[in-house]
């Protein structure tokens, strides 16, 4: 044992002085490995530092209060809920039965509030309040902050909470979005009271949250009042109440609330939680608990991951470690003339790896405590809350370590066993010896590849597996690199092809294969990844420009604004005119129900719907419903549901477009213009008071289009629960059905302003189609959302610009990085074989050869490195991606033919999937041909032309 430790602590400090000796070389590897560990580690902090323990998370949830009463909205029907608050659902399997209505409506929550309690109602709503660049939609928090319940939700950062009801305060986001600072005076559209900011907060949990505090009823309920006035629905007002009590709230008594349709979110219960078993709603059906353990899948990947990573510095570090061998062999021999046994040799070399290691681990682990603790605030902001402190996990941190010690005692392996294996008379003298070559490891290579390809072919073909396609692409890319060897041999047979500075580094290359092949696989690792991902994605570019729809023609666009019955369609209006290019602009209305400033489909107090009535005949027999509610489709054979789903009343649009309600316009001519609709008996139609049809099925036997105003929506939906009439009142219109079938781009009909008003229907402006001359250019663009911000609308915009590769600047980043580890890896094998050929070198210059020899030698031995990886591993490279997607296509095959069995979708017309497999050349020619010959050319440069001239060393 202590002979053992005194040989490798010996051993230790040779590496250690050799290191330092060869301190470029010892900061290449030390770099390559503490990198990847510095940005682990620093992961690992801030995942670890941005985990809230459940008492901090109740903090910033209830403050000082006990627990957190919320209107589950079920009309006071029991519910079921989870420990954490977050899920509920009605207690009774009835409600999920066909044609039982779903439970809906308030509950008075303060019914259920123990006596003695101490209660704080917490109120949130909307509001479009005034900002130094115009309007800002904004939410509005009725707390009384300050009160010693309510602390640790918001956190104070200067001034003070609101005391009074003309005072507020305000997030820090939202003073630096709306220009405006504490003291700065705060007004909302369309109410006369103006308030005083006090003071700026933020949410410890949501830092990017926009919104302002008031006291209890000092800005909702009178903005409502003069919202209303205004003849605008009023916002929604969500209440919960914090509630502070002696003991808290068990369990027990969070489910005896539930029984009066309250949700309840204990400090109690989530500090100490139930059993799985003591909670009802996970034994429901289909509301079982999630599982926390980790995916096996996401593991094998992550797994698979690392382990490429750890074998790609191993392949780049390997060769520094041999040249650093090869440079020390005559120090390494004289230990074995001392004396040394060849396990000695090994240690010496191998504790170079355990030095290298070690030091990464210390330096990335350092660096990356030493970084997230000075960019915390940095993080914190990107992340969006802040951290529940600084939080260290020592296991996983050496974890980490132990995986930079490992990989350091990798990488030196084989330039280890290779010294080891060094004759001491060769060390001493310089001699190379004769080198074979291993022959079982390129059988075993050969053998991985062919396991890898079946494994692979069977999760493409067979199975629906990905895991199966990755890991079998991994395991033949693990067996081409340890193939390598062999193919470089193979490559040197085309040596005699070659002028004589090329010929010379490729027989060298082939000669001394110990170097080259752990640069070449190196090289080879890195392409391949590079050209998998690059193939994967160039050939989902050419699926997604295939399956492309337009919104709307090339260069127009829609302003469309829902909201405030369109009281700022006239500024959006005006404002694409200024900014855009305009050609046509076609203004649009839109069909309200009850208040002008009804929302669509009857959002809010006293507002109505409308909907655009399909005939009975029209009707498509797949989607019919029985009197009790249930499915009609069962009925009907695969082969009866597939000629059904080919069936003109089943065809469904294809979902592109502009999104209206019920696809319904109310709008003159321009705006088919808009649309590209060339058809005059459109336009005449429209002009005749015709509503003008896309949707063939809308359309009854007499020509007519029924649109039924429904006022109220409650009953409407009752009424489609128990599979019964809508009630609501019906207006006919005879309409103009467009033949054939044009792309109208969302929009499945259109009615003039005159027809409608005609018919006693009430419009509200919705904002405008339009065509451009020619595409607006980002200036352009930017510039009108410029100007909308300043309105503080919600404004739907959309300007069609065609399709659009959002992958190439991914696919230029994997070449960039492939080209940076071939032109580092083939560098490090050029300086190992300027080391191992240094006599050559010498006997060159000798005999009268230029100088520039040097240098085309150098480049060459570089540039054929770089080209022998980047072949081999363009060619490896091709398999995962043609495997995915080969996975994919028989994955969206099986979906397609499902649902045409099924008659699923109105697909009857549709095109079966296409999922090409597109090779991406300008990728592959740039590894090819200009990373080969940049690094060839940088080795040339770098390598000085005149060595030194010494007489030749007797052999």
């Amino acid at each position: 044992m202590t002979t053992w430790f005194h040989s490798w602590r010996a051993a230790v400090r040779i590496a250690r002085r050799d290191a330092w000796r060869s301190k470029g070389r010892s900061f290449l590897v030390l770099a390559m490995i503490a990198l990847p560990i510095l940005g682990v580690s620093a992961l690992d902090l801030t995942v670890r530092s941005a985990e809230l323990t459940p008492a901090q998370r109740m903090e910033r949830t209830l403050g000082a209060a006990d627990a957190r009463f919320s209107d589950a909205r079920t009309g006071g029907v029991a519910i079921l809920q989870d420990p954490e608050g977050e899920e509920n659902t009605p207690a009774g399997d009835e409600y999920y039965l066909p044609g039982t209505a779903w439970p809906d409506g308030p509950t008075d929550v303060t019914k259920t509030i123990p006596a003695g309690s101490t209660v704080l109602a917490d109120s949130s709503g909307t509001a479009k309040l005034t900002t130094h660049h115009g309007l800002l939609q904004t939410e509005v928090r009725e707390l009384a902050a300050a009160d010693p319940v309510a602390r640790g939700i918001m956190r104070l950062r200067e001034g003070r909470f609101p005391e009074k009801n003309d005072e507020i305060a305000a997030t820090t986001r939202f003073l630096e979005s709306s220009g405006l600072s504490v003291g700065s005076t705060l007004t909302a559209r369309g109410f006369d009271r103006t308030y005083v900011i006090s003071g700026s907060y933020e949410l410890p949990s949501d830092l990017k949250a926009e919104q302002v505090n008031a006291l209890p009823g000092a800005f909702l309920a009178p903005y409502a009042k003069a919202v209303e006035k205004a003849g605008l629905p009023k916002p929604d007002v969500s209440t919960t109440y914090l509630v502070k009590k002696a003991g808290g709230f068990t369990w027990n008594m969070v489910q005896a609330i539930n029984t009066k349709g309250v949700l309840v979110t204990s400090r109690v219960v989530v500090l100490d939680p139930p059993a799985d078993s003591e909670v009802p709603l996970y034994q429901k059906k289909g509301w079982g608990k999630n599982g926390g353990g980790v995916d096996a899948a996401a593991l094998a990947v992550v797994g698979t991951v690392v382990g490429l990573a750890m074998l790609e510095i191993c392949l780049l570090a390997g060769p520094a470690f041999a040249v650093g061998a090869r440079r020390s062999r005559r120090q390494l021999g004289l230990v074995g003339a001392n004396g040394g046994a060849r396990s000695h040799i090994r240690a010496i070399v191998l504790s170079g790896g355990l030095v290298i290691g070690v030091a990464a681990a210390l330096v990335g682990i350092v660096l990356a405590l030493v970084l997230t603790f000075a960019l915390r605030p940095l993080l914190e902001d990107y992340a969006g809350q802040r951290f529940g402190g600084f939080t260290v996990r020592p296991l996983e941190l050496l974890a980490i370590a132990a995986l930079a010690v490992l990989t350091g005692l990798l990488s030196a392996v084989i330039p280890a066993v290779t010294a080891s294996r060094q004759t001491i008379l060769a060390s001493l003298t310089g001699r190379r010896g004769v080198r074979r070559s291993n022959r079982v490891l390129p059988l075993i290579g050969f053998g991985a590849v062919l396991l890898g390809a079946a494994i692979a072919l069977y999760g493409s073909v067979v199975s629906d597996q990905f895991v199966l396609v990755a890991g079998g692409s991994a395991i033949a890319e693990l067996g081409v690199v340890a193939m390598t060897p062999a193919l470089v041999g193979l490559f040197g047979r085309a040596s005699r092809w070659l002028p004589l500075s090329p010929r010379l580094a490729l027989r060298d290359a082939v000669r001394n294969r110990g170097r080259t092949a752990p640069a070449v696989a190196a090289v080879l690792a890195a392409v391949a990844g590079t050209v998998a991902v690059s193939t994967y994605a160039a050939s989902r570019d050419a699926q997604s420009l295939a399956e492309y729809r337009a919104s709307l023609p090339y260069g127009a666009g829609a302003a469309l604004v829902t909201e405030e019955g369109g009281r700022d369609v006239p500024a959006v209006r005006d404002a694409v005119q200024r900014t855009l290019p305009v050609d046509v602009r076609a203004d649009v209305s839109r069909i309200v129900v009850g208040k002008p400033g009804c929302a669509p489909y009857g959002e809010g107090e006293g507002c109505g719907r409308f909907g655009v009535v399909i005939p009975p005949a029209n009707e498509c027999p797949l989607y019919a419903v029985a009197p009790d509610g249930s499915d009609l489709v069962d009925k009907y054979t695969e082969e009866q549901r597939r000629a059904l789903a080919k069936d003109w009343r089943c065809l469904l649009r294809d979902g592109n477009g502009i999104y209206v309600e019920e696809g319904l316009l109310v709008a003159d001519a321009p705006v088919l213009k808009v649309l590209g609709i060339d058809d005059p008996g459109a336009a005449k139609a429209l002009a005749d008071g015709k509503l003008v049809s896309f949707h063939r099925p809308q359309v009854d036997r007499n020509g007519t289009v029924g649109i039924k105003l429904i006022t109220d929506p409650e009953a409407a939906d009752r009424a489609v629960e128990q599979n019964k009439p809508v009630p609501g009142e019906l207006k006919s219109f005879p309409a103009y059905q467009v033949p054939g079938s044009p792309d109208s781009y969302g929009v499945e009909s259109v009615l003039s302003p005159a027809a409608a008003k005609a018919a006693g229907l009430t419009t509200v402006p919705l904002g405008a189609l339009f065509s451009t001359d020619r595409m607006p250019s980002t200036e352009q663009l930017q510039r009108l959302d410029a100007e909308i911000a300043k309105l503080g609308s919600n404004v739907e915009l959309t300007v069609e610009q065609g399709w659009v590769d959002e992958n190439g600047l991914v696919l230029l980043a994997l070449a960039v990085f492939a080209g940076l580890v071939t032109i580092g890896a083939a560098g490090i094998a050029t300086g190992l074989a300027q080391a191992d050929a240094e006599a050559d070198l010498k006997t060159l210059a000798a005999v009268g050869a230029p100088p520039r020899v040097r240098r085309m030698l150098s480049g060459f031995q570089c540039g054929v490195v770089a080209a022998m990886g980047v072949v081999l591993g363009s060619a490896a490279g091709v398999l995962p991606a043609v495997g995915l997607r080969l996975t994919e296509e028989r994955e969206q095959m099986r979906v397609y033919q499902e649902t045409l069995d099924h008659g699923w979708g109105g697909v009857g017309d549709a095109p079966p999937p296409y999922v090409p497999i597109v090779v991406p050349w300008e990728t592959l020619a740039a590894l090819l041909v200009a990373v080969p010959l940049g690094a060839a050319l940088l080795a040339a440069l770098v390598t000085r032309s005149r060595g030194e001239l010494a007489r030749r060393e007797a052999h």
